[in-house]
């Protein structure tokens, strides 16, 4: 009888094992996330220009005028706040953005241009959320570089969205956006001439 208790009392334990260890299996499955994380980096001449996002996808849906409604501040992404960073001082839309990350926020327009912000703070969208609703003069008050763009509509849809950089001559950048229907760009001058021209004044 007592081995019969021992028997039993094993089999249980061994049941209690195997549940535990098959809960904690399933605990540690992960679905894949419906809005990838994202990374792309380019040096341009001395610089380099790295963009951190999280890539949302089209999913049947309208993106521009519902998803994202027209004068509106939105995030440039999904998940985390979008970034941009620069490990040296750039010129973008003739002004000078120093050395740093900044967030990356797009207002887009029904018609004309579009406003790409370039966030002085590295804030995320919601610290400017105020009843509900963004407060687009907070946001622009911490712009560090507000730049305009004329969206460049495209025939196909692109599903997912995503950032490139290219080093076009290897002095400024062309920094490109697209989702959808919609691809919108800017330049980022590096200012390699001023720098090669202050490395020259080093050694004089």
């Amino acid at each position: 009888m007592k081995n019969m208790k021992y028997l039993y009392l094993a089999l249980a334990f061994s049941i209690l094992t195997v549940f535990a260890a098959t809960t904690q299996a399933q605990a540690q499955i992960q679905t894949p996330a419906p809005s990838p994380s994202s990374f792309v980096s380019q040096n341009v001449g001395f610089t380099k220009i790295s963009i951190d996002y999280s890539s949302p996808a089209v999913k049947g849906r309208t993106v521009f005028g519902d998803l994202v409604p027209y004068g509106t501040p939105w995030r440039a992404g999904a998940n985390a706040p979008t970034t941009i960073e620069f490990s040296t001082a750039v010129k973008i839309a003739g002004k000078t953005v120093n050395p740093g990350k900044y967030s990356v926020f797009i207002t887009p327009a029904q018609s004309g241009d579009w406003t790409i912000h370039l966030n002085s703070k590295g804030n995320a969208i919601y610290a400017y959320i105020q009843d509900g609703k963004v407060n687009s003069t907070a946001l622009a008050s911490d712009d560090a570089v507000a730049i305009k763009v004329s969206p460049e509509k495209t025939m196909d849809s692109q599903e997912r969205l995503s950032y490139s950089i290219s080093a076009e001559d290897n002095k400024v950048a062309k920094v490109t956006f697209s989702w959808d229907k919609v691809n919108l760009s800017f330049m980022v001058d590096t200012q390699a001439d001023q720098l090669m021209e202050g490395f020259k004044g080093a050694f004089n």
